[in-house]
């Protein structure tokens, strides 16, 4: 019997982001009416936006009708029109809750969101029963399915009618024991720019199990006109796109100034529409070069960009573009430090050389370790903390390059005397080629990843660890 008169509201169940939902059902004489999707109303209730993109209906003329136990690559809300099921969901995912059992009886004021790889299974409890399931993706001969024996001696599901008493089609009475059945993989995840600094510190986080991807532009480039179709995109969860054009002087050059925006905007905009309509989160690298450095203040996520030269004015539209996937996560650092050549290791060099460097003084931010932005990108996307754009540097008091510099000497046991202070003006009065301009300060505000519940490193700590001081 429906029940009318309920709140909408959404449950937890045993199987992790298995979601029962109980649903307002309006009667009268005339019969009853329900909003049986509503996304504005499911998702303040707690429902994913998991963004349907079919309907379909199987109708059921005879009480004792079963179907499954099927787990495909994609989400689904079930629900009935008409009549009334006994519903039984088995986790066939790959983890520590495989096997795991949920049952409940489904009618028309109650629903379920099963997600990508719970197996789903029901009987009909009354005659003319609609079963009704909106799905995310379509039905394609490439994705993987898994399937599992609805007479499962491991999982036994309690049927309201035995199994030896209604019709099964001969294919579900084939489907293998728990012990046989092919577990699903968790929707990839791909790393773009794998060869870089931040690409390396994310395989070392990540690690290369199955269903991590890593990817170099050779491998996977961007710009290419197929790139919508070079993978079947809905088997993916994320992509991190850690690639950049970095050579923010050379930007300055026409050559320069055509690869930037190729790398840095158009790439990020491709990017975009494949996330954006395959439900994919996107995680995004951004750069303190989208500000002019004239603030006073920290920078927080929200300040207006005002880049200086080409290299920011490319990172500042490709955070434009960025921002257009529904689920994305844009990463803004300074200063990156990592596996590979940069402003510390350079230091090192010439401090083991005995060089004394010159080095400006005038620009104050933070360093950024790859090791750590790798730890926030997966504790954002772990913790699930709302989409947006998030500061990742090392915390700590602001420093100057010549600062660092000095830190460098003195701790890998060099003498900091040898750093020379010098404007930035000064520094490059006899550079030859052009030259792009550099943000004065390049602090960002950290209190919004902090709000999240990850506490970025003391910059000083995270340097002696660097240098294994």
């Amino acid at each position: 019997m429906t029940q009318f008169g309920k709140a909408l509201s959404i449950g937890e169940t045993p199987i992790p982001g298995l979601l029962i939902a109980d649903l307002p059902v309006h009667g009268d004489s005339r019969g009853w009416f329900k909003e049986n999707w509503q996304r504005e109303k499911m998702i303040a209730a707690g429902l994913a936006d998991f963004g349907p993109v079919q309907n379909n209906v199987s109708f059921n003329d005879a009480v004792g009708t079963t179907r499954g136990i099927h787990a495909e690559p994609w989400d689904k809300w079930v629900s009935v029109a008409t009549g009334r099921i006994f519903g039984a969901w088995v986790d066939l995912r790959e983890g520590p809750t495989f096997g795991a059992v949920f049952t409940a009886e489904i009618d028309p004021s109650r629903a379920i969101f099963v997600p990508r790889g719970v197996g789903n299974a029901y009987q009909t409890l009354e005659p003319d029963t609609a079963y009704i399931y909106l799905v995310n993706d379509h039905w394609s001969p490439n994705a993987s399915y898994s399937f599992l024996n609805l007479a499962d001696e491991t999982v036994a599901i309690d049927w309201p009618i035995p199994l030896s008493e209604v019709e099964i089609s001969d294919k579900d009475r084939k489907h293998p024991r728990l012990a046989e059945v092919a577990a699903i993989a968790p929707r990839r995840i791909l790393v773009l720019g794998a060869a870089g600094q931040l690409g390396r510190a994310l395989r070392d986080r990540l690690g290369d199990q199955g269903h991590i991807e890593y990817a170099t532009r050779a491998e996977l480039d961007l710009s290419a006109p197929g790139f919508a179709g070079a993978r079947r995109w809905r088997d993916y969860g994320t992509i991190v796109n850690a690639a950049a054009y970095t050579a923010v002087d050379t930007a300055e050059t026409p050559d320069g100034r055509s690869a930037a925006w190729e790398a840095n905007a158009m790439a990020v905009g491709a990017l975009a529409s494949v996330a954006r309509d395959n439900g994919i989160t996107l995680v995004h690298v951004s750069s303190d070069y989208v500000f002019d450095g004239t603030a006073d203040a920290p920078y927080s996520e929200d300040a207006s960009f005002s880049p200086l030269g080409v290299y920011g004015q490319t990172k500042a539209a490709g955070d434009i573009a960025a921002a257009t996937a529904p689920r994305h996560y844009i990463v803004r650092t300074s200063w990156v430090i990592g596996d590979g050549r940069n402003f510390v290791a350079t230091m090192r060099s010439l401090a083991e050389r005995g060089v004394s460097p010159t080095v400006v003084g005038d620009q104050v931010g933070r360093l950024s370790f790859t090791t750590d932005i790798a730890d926030a990108i997966v504790h954002l996307l772990e913790s699930r903390a709302p989409h947006g754009t998030y500061n990742v540097t090392s915390s700590g008091p602001p420093r100057t390059w010549a600062d660092i510099a000095r830190d460098v000497y003195r701790l890998t046991g060099h003498d900091p005397g040898k750093v020379t202070e010098v404007t930035t003006a000064e520094y490059f009065a006899g550079a030859v080629g052009p030259v792009s301009p550099r943000p004065a300060n390049s602090v960002l505000d950290l209190a919004k990843i902090t709000a999240t519940g990850f506490t970025p490193r003391d910059g000083a700590e995270a340097l002696a660890e660097y240098l294994g001081a």
